[in-house]
């Protein structure tokens, strides 16, 4: 998924020690009916860049299309069940599964439940290059 604030060229912004209250957390909706749920976005003091959302999905629906990118992902399912496809090989994970998406490889997410899905995705590094 691509991070907003690492597509254009000024330094992502030094994260401090903080605490989020779920229920505090900003709401957007999606024209699918999905949320999201932004925690956090910005570079870590020992020089990563880490993007933190919750995102809740419909029974059926997917976030996108199966994917790849630059950075990093892992997917923590709090609620329901989705299906996690890496390279062409499906799993199904449920509360409590975590999902890894390496950098460069193919990915997709579907919530292959009957109810809502809940997960968080923890993304790190950005899609530029070093120089």
């Amino acid at each position: 998924m691509a991070n907003s604030q690492t597509e254009h060229t000024e330094q992502p912004s030094l994260l401090h020690s903080v605490a989020y209250s779920f229920d505090q957390l900003p709401v957007r909706r999606s024209s699918g009916g999905a949320t999201t749920r932004p925690v956090l976005n910005g570079r870590l003091p020992t020089g990563e860049v880490v993007e933190i959302h919750e995102t809740t999905l419909l029974p059926g629906q997917m976030p996108h299309p199966a994917h790849k990118h630059l950075h990093t992902e892992f997917m923590f399912v709090r609620e329901g069940t989705v299906q996690f496809e890496a390279n062409g090989v499906p799993r199904e994970l449920g509360p409590g599964g975590i999902a890894y998406a390496a950098s460069e490889e193919m990915h997709g997410l579907k919530n292959v439940s009957s109810a809502p899905v809940n997960y968080f995705v923890i993304a790190i590094g950005t899609e530029r290059q070093a120089k």
